[in-house]
């Protein structure tokens, strides 16, 4: 039996359970010799830092270090960093890129449950769940008689800004349901559209045509602020804005002020900055519904994540090439 290459964990220590339950941690230590005693929240330790030395493998997660010049020069035979998380951008530096180091991420995997977050978010928005569910309580009696017109989701026109892993995954759970779907994103075209199932429209046209508007765009310089003030006023009255993306996609002072409007609703699992000042008025606002990050990997979720770095390392394992592997040359338009 071929001797199995070195790893390591990078990760805040406590994860490394969550993400690598028993059967997973089994798996992964049939193919790389890896102690999950031994996890790295910094490389400065001396145990950390002799086997780092003959590592091969790094697996990492929330909480690695940055990868800089001084830590890979510690780790000469490092090949391959298998991230069980989504963005690798806040830990890998251009040193990474330029060694040939492999890059894998499960950011395909941590798309499974915003989609899912969001897919729920968009139908409960479509029949005024929050606005309802507050004005019953307020009542305690029904706060409508009859049939409640301008709500429902038969025909409701969803907008899907961005065809990121999240955006796609969407997509493919909103085609089941009678909702009109439409998609704005400037590096799709009409026939990677047509691939997907649904009409391209530009961002303006999708924010006045939308009932809904959900942002799976990502975090970078060309995209904060991508709905500020001229593109909320874009938006219909009595529309919905969703975001499980980045909190820094919006502009939250224009968009406080429509919500003060009572003009548009708004539907955020993230927020810029995160978590929001205590004082911010997004808390105490009737017509947002703010929740703390959950959309992404939560709970039992997170072991999705670890199930898709076990298979990364089963595959390298065999000789074959990375599913996940991440282009560099790509990191500065997506997230």
């Amino acid at each position: 039996m071929p001797e199995r290459p070195q790893a390591l964990f990078a990760m805040t220590a406590r994860n490394v359970p969550l993400v690598f339950p028993p059967e997973l941690l089994a798996r992964l230590r049939a193919c790389v010799d890896v102690d999950p005693a031994l996890v790295a929240d910094d490389f400065t330790g001396a145990r950390v830092r002799e086997v780092l030395a003959r590592t091969e493998i790094l697996i990492t997660g929330w909480g690695c270090p940055r990868l800089d010049a001084a830590v890979l020069d510690a780790a000469p035979r490092l090949r391959a960093v298998l991230h069980a998380a989504g963005s690798v951008k806040g830990f890998t530096t251009p040193e990474v890129w330029q060694r040939g180091i492999a890059v894998s991420s499960a950011a395909a995997a941590n798309a499974v449950p915003v989609a899912e977050y969001t897919l729920a978010v968009i139908l409960l928005a479509g029949k005024d769940v929050f606005a309802q569910r507050d004005r019953l309580r307020d009542r305690r009696a029904f706060p409508y008689d009859g049939i409640l017109p301008g709500i429902g989701n038969h025909g409701r026109r969803v907008g899907v800004v961005g065809a990121s892993r999240t955006g796609r995954r969407l997509l493919g759970l909103l085609r089941p349901y009678d909702l009109a779907v439409t998609l704005a994103d400037p590096y799709v075209d009409a026939t990677e559209a047509a691939r997907l199932g649904v009409p391209l429209l530009p961002l303006d046209e999708l924010l006045r045509t939308c009932d809904i508007v959900t942002l799976h765009a990502p975090q970078t310089p060309g995209t904060r602020h991508l709905i500020g003030a001229r593109e909320l006023a874009l938006m219909p009255t009595g529309s919905v804005l969703v975001n499980t993306a980045r909190g820094s996609l919006v502009d939250h002072d224009a968009l406080i002020a429509e919500l003060r409007a009572g003009r548009l609703s708004a539907v955020l699992d993230v927020t810029d900055p995160e978590p929001l000042p205590a004082g911010s008025p997004l808390y105490d606002l009737p017509n947002a519904f703010v929740t703390p990050h959950l959309a992404g990997s939560q709970g039992n979720e997170v072991a999705r994540l670890g199930r898709a770095v076990v298979e990364e390392a089963e595959r390298l394992a065999a000789g074959d090439g990375l599913l996940h592997a991440v282009d560099p040359a790509e990191l500065d338009r997506t997230a």
